[in-house]
């Protein structure tokens, strides 16, 4: 028997579905999906005569299985899980019989894995916008499904859209045609041939414009934003060149990216075929496509080899960020990979700080039973994971033999979902020759123990010491030293430095008013526009209890809805005398307009009442 998936109803040891044909109408009037899903599902055992898939706040009209009307029943509503669908088969199947099962379902307007932008949440401000987010689990919002990474299918989807208005989603594009049913849409067309677990089913709505910016790359946005994001995003294709290189060849055929409106919660979603990224992502000097290199990586370390369950989402990100990090060190040089390696070891220590070093949240494989994946979401499995790929390279012999491993792994465990043991018995039988080596490796703190790992990677401080320099020399100026300071103190750094820079001052104690008073007349931070220095330049103004920062600290977390950013800058607000009433009314003005899962995460961290998602 597997390990049960502690966020999901679906059985997937009695049965499995391997291919869904979807066919659906985008209605923006009553904000819903209405269609049929048909998965084809196979019997994973003898003398099957029901099956259970995940649903949330869908109506289901009916269920027809291989042509014959069938019972279903749906259960009791779960807080985050929605309610298990289960269908009873007309007859019994045996082990390896399939049989397709074709349900007629409607989305709720409050579903959510979909937000409904009005035409005044666009760039364009002429016509709606839809775009799906079903990670961790929430395609069951969307469609009934087995909705668990550890199922893998492959689809075919025919999606109905106003004629003035572009569908696409995870797949690659395979045409459109007139809607024969209403003269005012059209039905467009899409394949993804590599089975894919369910959370990387997306769609997306909208009055959208492409770009060709390499051989299998273009780029998708409205209008006004296009030609800003194709020049953002003109490395794409260096990158997926060294992502090959490193990882092995690209499965997927097309690689386009896809830049959203502000609301959109996270930096990059890495959906087959298509990625999904923030328009925060848009500095003007390409200097945060480490993103675009992070959700390139994905493709082979989460879409290829996924995570079994969400409690091993670390061997999702840890080694995506570990690829992405390598991607970096070739297009910019090994001294950059370890600054940004070392920024993301500082990185958790802030996450550790903030959820508390005995968390239990904190652990590599956490356990999700009766929690949240949004709520546990956090960068633990990012940089504690990414930390220890890291301290391995440097126990085992270095860059190019990890790579080795790395790349042997992704063979491995292609189209498969794996689990932390999967893992870890691979590296010990590809490093057999190492085992001694790999015995001094204490897995059990780096994998089941709260806190920072036990053992911290060398990191090459190159790029680091000036940052570590200046933000010492601002943490021990007095009031006199003030007037030391100038606009030359920055000019010598690179704005991944200034991200540094302003990280390790987070760490510390709150400066003095006076100190960010002086650091804004020396280095004009107001001005950047880069999110990331943006970003942690207003919470170190909220954290010093700057009155003058509390409209600009408004104004970033209501102005785009990525949760790295906007929850951060609330809790600070909020923890801030001065602002905490404007922080919880800029929040109820703004709910509305906010994803679901980051209206419902910012209402706790505000302890605002309201419905959960």
């Amino acid at each position: 028997m597997a390990e049960a998936d502690p966020s999901s109803f679906a059985s997937p040891d009695c049965c499995r579905t391997h291919h869904l044909y979807l066919r659906c109408r985008v209605d923006f009037e009553s904000r819903s999906l209405r269609g049929t899903a048909a998965l084809t599902v196979r019997a994973e055992r003898d003398n099957l005569r029901c099956l259970v898939l995940d649903t949330k706040d869908l109506t289901i009209h009916k269920v027809v299985v291989n042509g014959q009307e069938t019972t279903f029943a749906l259960g009791q509503r779960h807080r985050f899980k929605g309610a298990p669908m289960e269908i009873t088969l007309p007859f019994q199947l045996g082990k390896g019989q399939d049989v397709v099962v074709e349900i007629s379902f409607e989305t709720s307007p409050s579903s959510s894995a979909l937000q409904w932008l009005a035409p005044e949440q666009t760039s364009g401000r002429r016509h709606p916008f839809l775009f799906s987010q079903c990670q961790a689990h929430h395609c069951r919002a969307v469609l009934p499904c087995q909705d668990t990474p550890s199922v893998k299918l492959t689809y075919y989807a025919e999606i109905s859209v106003p004629n003035e208005l572009v569908a696409l989603m995870s797949a690659k594009r395979d045409g459109d045609m007139p809607d024969p049913e209403d003269s005012t849409r059209k039905i467009y067309r899409f394949n993804q041939t590599v089975p894919i677990p369910s959370y990387l089913i997306a769609l997306v709505v909208g009055a959208l414009e492409s770009r060709e910016i390499g051989p299998r790359t273009l780029v998708w946005a409205e209008k006004e934003l296009v030609e800003k994001s194709a020049y953002e995003f003109a490395e794409t294709e260096a990158m997926l060149k060294i992502a090959e290189d490193l990882a092995g060849p690209y499965m997927w055929g097309q690689y386009d990216l896809l830049v959203l409106p502000p609301s959109f919660p996270y930096g990059g979603m890495e959906n087959p075929c298509l990625t999904f990224v923030t328009p925060t992502l848009l500095a003007g000097d390409r200097s945060l496509s480490n993103v675009i290199a992070h959700e390139i990586s994905h493709s082979w370390t989460g879409n290829l080899v996924t995570n079994k369950t969400w409690e091993h989402f670390w061997l999702n990100e840890g080694h995506t960020v570990y690829l992405e990090r390598r991607i970096g060190g070739r297009l910019f040089g090994e001294q950059f990979r370890h600054f940004q390696a070392l920024g993301g070891w500082r990185e958790l220590q802030n996450t550790i700080n903030t959820l508390g070093g005995t968390n239990p949240l904190t652990n590599l494989i956490p356990n999700l039973k009766e929690v949240d994946p949004d709520v546990a979401y956090s960068s633990v499995p990012y940089e504690k994971g990414s930390a220890l790929l890291l301290h391995l390279e440097q126990l085992l012999g270095g860059p190019d033999i990890f790579i080795g491993f790395l790349r042997a792994y992704i063979q491995q465990f292609a189209y498969k979902s794996v689990m932390t043991d999967d893992w870890k018995n691979f590296l010990y039988s590809y490093f057999k020759d190492k085992v001694d080596v790999l015995d001094t490796v204490d897995w059990n703190a780096w994998l089941n123990t709260p806190g920072m790992p036990p053992v911290k990677p060398t990191y090459d401080m190159t790029l680091s010491n000036a940052c570590v320099a200046l933000s010492q020399r601002w943490i021990k100026a007095n009031e006199s030293d003030l007037s030391s300071f100038s606009s030359a103190d920055t000019k010598q750094m690179s704005s991944h430095q200034l991200i540094e820079f302003l990280a390790l001052l987070l760490l510390e104690n709150p400066l003095p008013v006076s100190h960010v008073r002086r650091m804004q007349e020396v280095y004009n931070f107001n001005e950047v526009n880069n999110s990331e220095i943006r970003f942690r330049w207003l919470r170190l103004c909220i954290q010093a209890r700057w009155e003058n920062a509390i409209p600009l600290a408004l104004k970033m977390a209501t102005e785009q809805g990525r949760m790295k950013f906007t929850r951060p800058l609330f809790k600070d607000l909020y923890k801030f005398e001065q602002s905490r009433v404007q922080a919880v009314n800029a929040f109820q003005q703004h709910r509305a307009e906010m994803h679901p899962v980051t209206a419902m995460l910012v209402a706790r961290d505000l302890e605002v009442a309201g419905q959960t998602v």
